[in-house]
């Protein structure tokens, strides 16, 4: 009755703020059922496609803000405090909801543990070492390569219940079939030296490695003079005897927060190189490490040197993301 009496006045001639005055009611609102009643030629509720929606704007707000709050809120959880609340849905229906407001179930990311600490030295290398010149650093890490790990993924084309065929499987076995230890190193002109680490690394064996395989490196990468050496806090890198031995090499040391790979570019390299080896299917320790001196070798410098030209983004994705892991 109040949408015709809306509608009738208007006919008269009347202004919508003056409708709204004389019924009581927003001018925006008197607004939308005349132009309503204009395309439609009727102010009656229109049928609209697909069910109404289970879960109210209200509704959508609280799980919303729920799960933004906390992130490992379970679907069950919302279930049941929207059954508190009166409403009666599914699981799949949240699913679907928190999707239409741009939030996806994901697996977390396992990422290395930042006391306050940490998260301030990071915060405070980026911004100290924001405008350095990250071509005269030499770069260099230890990484474990399984003969038969999840270096790379795989896809295939199948049909349905085809998933466990053998042609539609990778071949697994406990604890990666056997393992090789690589130390190697880098800067922005192409890949150092990289070897296999075949006993255990004690603090006598890293200093022994880098004094057979730094400066060989450093001559064969042309560095300039006075360039930095950056490796992590691994107990045998900061031990006593690692710092003196250093110290009397007149290596530059880079000072390195503690848990932080995400800002160290070999990281990216070693990844580079494990999906290469991948690629290959080395069938024993042998030729698993013959493929990477391999293929550690036919990594362009390109991929190198776009590493380290990008390395300012890694400090300011730091700053921006105030100490904590980045996506690097």
């Amino acid at each position: 009755d109040t949408r015709n009496k809306i509608v009738d006045l208007h006919q008269v001639g009347k202004t919508e703020s003056a409708i709204g005055k004389q019924l009581g009611l927003k001018k925006s609102t008197v607004g939308a059922i005349i132009r309503k009643w204009k395309t439609y030629k009727t102010t009656d509720n229109l049928p609209r496609p697909g069910a109404p929606r289970k879960i109210s704007p209200r509704g959508v707000k609280i799980i919303t803000r729920t799960v933004s709050k906390n992130p490992r809120t379970t679907r069950g959880d919302l279930v049941n405090d929207l059954q508190r609340a009166g409403t009666k849905v599914t699981k799949p229906t949240i699913s679907y909801t928190l999707r239409r407001q741009g939030l996806k179930s994901c697996s977390a990311r396992r990422v290395p543990l930042l006391k306050p600490v940490h998260v301030q030295a990071r915060l405070k290398f980026a911004r100290e070492h924001l405008d350095d010149d990250w071509e005269n650093v030499i770069w260099s890490d230890e990484t474990k390569i399984e003969l038969f790990g999840k270096n790379s993924t795989r896809r295939i084309w199948r049909t349905k219940n085809a998933e466990l065929h053998p042609k539609n499987t990778i071949p697994t076995v406990k604890h990666g079939g056997g393992n090789i230890m690589l130390w190697g190193c880098f800067s922005a002109k192409g890949p150092g030296r990289l070897i296999r680490v075949k006993e255990r690394m004690n603090g006598a064996m890293y200093r022994e490695i880098l004094s057979e395989n730094l400066l060989p490196s450093a001559r064969a990468l042309k560095m300039k003079r006075g360039w930095v050496f950056q490796h992590d806090n691994d107990p045998k890198h900061t031990a006593r005897a690692t710092k003196e031995w250093l110290r009397k090499k007149h290596f530059k040391v880079l000072e390195w927060p503690s848990q932080s790979p995400d800002l160290n570019p070999i990281e990216n390299l070693w990844r580079e190189l494990k999906v290469r080896v991948a690629q290959r299917q080395p069938q024993n320790i042998t030729a698993l490490e013959e493929i990477c001196m391999e293929e550690w070798a036919k990594i362009p410098a390109t991929v190198c040197e776009n590493l380290v030209k990008t390395y300012r983004k890694r400090l300011t994705s730091v700053i921006a993301n105030k100490g904590y892991i980045t996506k690097y």
